[in-house]
């Protein structure tokens, strides 16, 4: 884990894969991203989370007043965040504008956790993608993702719906797929400071 930005207001960091965003059941789940920031910043406080399987960019808050006002931010969509993940099969063209997933996203409750489209029971979920390159011999695709709503999996979810799953997805992905992590990363946030009102924008390279 890395920070790459601290102040008053706010901790922005850089969760690796495999780290959870937030404790889990059981003892063994206790190794978190917020309790590590929380031994340096015992203010900070989660505003949005990562998939364990998924690296990049986390915000946190530090207090309650900054946690609701950033969340707020989330919730009305004042933060723009962009993931690059790499997909099995040729999906698009590289250089191709923004494509749009308009796909409700709902709990299939008989295999949880895992997410599924869902007309009837499924939340508005919408996904903003490009292709930014292709890998013809291995056959997959490197895109670019702009989640507009925040549902669980939505991101893979939308992918695996469009015939595109991303490589190393365990829950998704089929199960020849032997890569060593999910290739998700959440590589872009930009969002407005929640004192200072100043525009703030931040990247991480892709690892992958």
């Amino acid at each position: 884990m890395e920070i790459l930005h601290a102040d008053d207001s706010l901790i922005l960091c850089d969760k690796p894969a495999g780290l959870l965003a937030v404790p889990g059941r059981g003892p063994t789940k206790q190794d978190c991203l917020i309790s590590r920031v929380q031994g340096l910043h015992p203010d900070a406080l989660i505003v949005h989370r990562l998939d364990m399987a998924t690296s990049g960019l986390l915000l946190l808050a530090r207090g309650a007043e900054m946690q609701r006002r950033l969340s707020q931010d989330f919730a009305e969509r004042r933060v723009q965040k962009r993931y690059v993940a790499v997909v099995h099969g040729l999906l698009a063209e590289p250089g191709s504008d923004w494509a749009l997933i308009d796909l409700p996203v709902g709990a299939d409750w008989p295999n949880r956790p895992r997410q599924q489209v869902c007309p009837v029971n499924g939340k508005p979920s919408q996904t903003r993608y490009r292709c930014i390159a292709q890998d013809l011999r291995a056959q997959t695709s490197r895109v670019e993702l702009e989640p507009i709503t925040g549902r669980t999996h939505q991101l893979r979810v939308h992918l695996l719906a469009l015939g595109h799953p991303i490589i190393g997805d365990a829950l998704y992905a089929d199960q020849q797929d032997m890569a060593p992590r999910l290739c998700l990363h959440a590589t872009e946030l930009a969002f407005h400071h929640p004192v200072t009102g100043v525009a703030l924008q931040f990247s991480s390279a892709t690892p992958f």
